[in-house]
């Protein structure tokens, strides 16, 4: 049920040896921030279009559920949160995967023009 504690120590330290040997270049570290950049700015844009798709799934669920008949019989609590979470959820993911393959696209370019 799992690697022993020793097995484990002595794997973690060889891994730190290993990798110290390693010089990463400064075009390595340049991609590396690069892509650290466009996680972020997608993490960004994603919780922005989170929030607002919150606010646009849970105002017609709540109304719904107060004025229709059949909402109020048969959406109970756990079913508005995840009607609004889903929409939140989803916005999320497809805005933040957009902007992340949009900024890796223009790193790509600005790197294919500076070779040319």
């Amino acid at each position: 049920m799992g690697i022993p504690m020793d097995m484990r120590d002595a794997w973690v330290n060889n891994r730190r040896k290993s990798s110290s040997f390693m010089i990463a270049s400064p075009e390595e570290d340049l991609k590396f921030l690069r892509s650290q950049m466009c996680t972020q700015e997608g993490v960004r844009e994603g919780m922005k279009a989170a929030s607002v798709a919150c606010v646009a799934s849970a105002v017609p669920t709540l109304v719904a559920v107060r004025t229709i008949p059949w909402a109020k019989a048969n959406l109970n609590y756990t079913a508005q949160a995840l009607i609004i979470s889903a929409a939140s959820i989803a916005a999320y993911f497809v805005t933040a995967d957009k902007t992340i393959l949009e900024c890796a696209r223009k790193n790509t370019r600005l790197l294919y023009d500076k070779t040319a």
